[in-house]
């Protein structure tokens, strides 16, 4: 069927064209013969004025349907038009969505780190016996777990830096050993690929534990009765007290410190009331601010086994007063030292409430501090005490490739507080409890 407005066009036209032949009409009878114009004078006086009723008539007709047709016909016509679309067609009802960005999607933590398999009752207990056992190290004073308290909850020993034999301090603080099954690199500086290889460096460092090597590590083990037959049964009678048993032993055990029930995981399960209002402020300006570039997935790190293509982050990327403060550049873990930046693992933050105190150093004791030190060494931000201004701006992350938007270069004070407060819902109920019975 035709639209209305073509039927009214057409009458338009026909009224046009009768006007044009009275106007032929007109010249012919009356207006030539009193002008004494000859044959070509006649023809040339008729269609001068033909022309311009016809003009009149196309400017009427063009007003009118401004005036009369209705804006469902005449919009159409403007979207082809600016649109740039083919005449003809007819424009989508709903224009196409584009969009800006990928939507990033919050996962919980997984219950399990491994296999059942792979983390037997008698490995287990066996490497629960290793991690606790101070005759790992050379005067039988410090073993794993002075530096990983897990019977105190934390998983780590709570100093800014760790206490050797001897009485010795440590260059670095402890991270805790809750959830490092998940890790891809171990250590603050990622240097080591898995447990195993980890759990082979503190007996033998000079400060920690102070083994001559780990074939002595071994051999302190294999010289007990009680160890050997701990180890046929995790592993078979045909295996030896190495190195190698030892570690996978103590491995086995970290597997199963795994804590899966923070608020958050709660949360993002679909507990809509775990998480109070200054949380989920707190979790959407992770999201927003550009925390999650970093520290992204189930164990909210860049180095884990969920995600490990960018584990490393230099830090501080960003020159300001907290680095002098606080003494944050001393030490460049993996970076050169005359690079004058660190480079770091980049940890994870589950629990990140209880570990304290904070980065490599253990300098800063409040986790809001720490909070605006990493808006401001890796995120480039300003943290000011009233509103933040909301301009947008854009991070490129070359890990990912992609440019990611941010609202503006400014953190408010309030801000801060709801950030640190939703790095408060990555504890787990659990330790929290652990933790506030044992006064901590």
């Amino acid at each position: 069927m035709y639209p209305e407005w073509l039927d009214f066009l057409g009458l338009l036209a026909l009224l046009a064209l009768l006007g044009a032949l009275a106007v032929l009409a007109i010249v012919l009878r009356e207006l030539a013969p009193s002008a004494g114009l000859s044959g070509r004078g006649r023809f040339l006086l008729a269609a001068g004025l033909g022309m311009g009723v016809l003009a009149f008539a196309a400017k009427a007709t063009a007003i009118t349907l401004m005036v009369t047709l209705p804006q469902a016909t005449l919009a159409p016509l403007s979207a082809v038009h600016h649109a740039g679309r083919a005449p003809g067609r007819t424009p989508p009802a709903t224009p196409a969505a584009v969009p800006v960005k990928a939507v990033y999607a919050w996962r919980p933590l997984p219950d399990t780190a491994a296999p059942a398999d792979a983390v037997g009752p008698a490995r287990v207990a066996l490497g629960e016996r290793l991690f606790h056992d101070k005759a790992l190290s050379r005067d039988y004073s410090v073993a794993c777990a002075s530096c990983h308290d897990v019977a105190g909850g934390t998983g780590a020993d709570g100093r800014a830096t760790s206490l050797g034999i001897a009485g010795q301090v440590g260059r670095r603080n402890a991270p805790t050993v809750w959830n490092a099954a998940f890790q891809a690199r171990l250590f603050l500086d990622g240097r080591a690929p898995s447990l195993e290889e980890q759990a082979k460096g503190p007996p033998v460092n000079p400060v920690e534990m102070g083994m001559h090597s780990l074939a002595e590590v071994a051999a302190r083990v294999a010289a007990r009765p009680d160890y050997r037959a701990a180890f046929a049964a995790a592993f078979g009678p045909a295996q030896a007290v190495d190195i190698d048993a030892v570690v996978a032993a103590i491995a086995a055990y970290e597997r199963t410190l795994v804590t899966a029930d923070a608020p958050y995981d709660r949360y993002v399960r679909g507990d809509r009331a775990a998480l109070d209002a200054a949380q989920v402020r707190g979790m959407a300006l992770f999201e927003e601010v550009g925390c999650v570039i970093c520290h992204h997935g189930p164990n909210f790190s860049s180095a884990s086994r969920f995600d490990a293509r960018a584990p490393y982050r230099m830090f501080p990327a960003y020159g300001n007063a907290y680095v002098a403060r606080y003494r944050l550049a001393d030490d460049h873990g993996l970076g050169a030292e005359r690079a004058g930046r660190g480079v770091w693992k980049v940890p994870s933050l589950r629990n990140v409430a209880l570990t304290g105190p904070y980065f490599h150093n253990g300098a800063v004791t409040s986790l809001e501090e720490a909070v605006r030190i990493m808006a401001t060494s890796q995120l480039g931000r300003r943290v000011v005490p009233g509103a933040a201004d909301p301009a947008e701006a854009a991070y490129w992350s070359a890990a990912d490739r992609a440019l990611h938007r941010v609202p503006g270069r400014e953190l408010s004070e309030a801000q801060v507080r709801d950030i640190a407060a939703f790095l408060r819902a990555l504890s787990s109920a659990r330790l929290a409890a652990r933790v506030a019975a044992s006064g901590g």
